[in-house]
Parts: C-alpha cells; sequence; structure tokens
C-alpha cells in the first residue's frame, strides 16, 4: 500500500475584517504575517504553525463549547495570564479538566480558539 507524508497543515478560519483579524492574531497572539493575497486571504505563522485567514461569513452556529483551533501549549496558566493582561475575550476561563488545563478564547469574528496544556 502506498503512504503519502503531511508536510504542514493550515487551518482556514473566515473573518469578516481581514486586517483585524490579522491585527488580533499578530498583536494579541503573537503570530506572525506570512503572506496577504489581495484583500481577502492571508497566512499567519507561530512556532511552525499556520493559519489562514479568508474573508467571509462562518457558516455555523457556534456554542461556547465549539472549537475552530485547538493549541497544545506548555505552560497554559502564563499564557492565560498574558492574554487577559492583552484584553483577549475569554469565552471559557482556565479550568482542569481530566486531559489537562484548558482555556479558550475567542477572536474578534467569533471563533473559538482553545489553548490546552501539553
Amino acid at each position: 500500500m502506498k503512504t503519502f507524508t503531511i508536510q504542514t497543515m493550515s487551518p482556514q478560519l473566515p473573518v469578516a475584517d481581514l486586517d483585524r483579524a490579522i491585527r488580533f492574531y499578530t498583536e494579541k497572539l503573537d503570530f506572525k504575517l506570512d503572506f496577504r493575497y489581495e484583500d481577502f486571504y492571508a497566512g499567519i505563522v507561530k512556532d511552525g504553525c499556520s493559519v489562514h485567514l479568508k474573508l467571509g461569513e462562518s457558516l455555523q452556529e457556534k456554542t461556547t463549547e465549539d472549537l475552530d483551533l485547538v493549541f497544545s501549549v506548555n505552560d497554559v496558566e502564563r499564557i492565560y495570564g498574558l492574554l487577559i493582561d492583552r484584553a483577549v475575550d475569554i469565552c471559557q476561563p482556565l479550568r482542569d479538566m481530566p486531559y489537562g488545563k484548558e482555556f479558550y478564547v475567542a477572536d474578534p469574528d467569533g471563533n473559538k480558539l482553545a489553548f490546552l496544556n501539553s
């Protein structure tokens, strides 16, 4: 059986305002702008991880527990404090779960991002 290798993965998030989304991810979450294509598409990167942002609307109704991205991190408590200091919208406060500590934030477009202690 032939197999294949995935080199990287870049989930795509819909955003209503590309400039605002780029500012949020670069200023609040320390991503770097990797590329921008015209006025509707951009890629951001952090620590070898890539996320694409595309101008558009979310097609799903989201609840607090609906996640768009999960980041495995070390020192989740420090990151939690840092994002509170940066006035990031915390939609699920830091909590202990059977699989570890976690918290959720929302970007300006309502995309839910989880930070999970690895």
